[in-house]
């Protein structure tokens, strides 16, 4: 799969893991996605929710099995926009 492929999809309620950061001390934290805007993720993990940057962060993100390496930068938009300009890159 592409990350094209998994862009398309809602990533609320998948398992990610900030892999580098702008912001050391966020590398290494993990959650599932609770919600989702255009320039934030917001995390849950271990009952407590984290809001993260998404052009300040490349995630590991956790889909049907697989590990995928997505850079925060080409999330950033409306998630519903976002569907759809990925959409058009096929």
């Amino acid at each position: 799969m592409k990350h094209n492929e998994l862009l398309r999809h809602e990533v609320i309620g998948l398992n990610v893991e900030v892999i580098r950061s702008m912001n050391k001390g966020l590398v290494g934290m993990k959650g599932k996605v609770i919600d989702e805007t255009r320039n934030i993720i917001t995390l849950e993990s271990n009952g407590c929710s984290k809001r993260l940057i998404k052009s300040q962060v490349i995630l590991k993100v956790s889909y049907r099995g697989r590990d995928y390496e997505v850079d925060g930068k080409i999330m950033v938009n409306r998630p519903e926009d976002r569907i759809k300009r990925i959409r058009g890159l096929r």
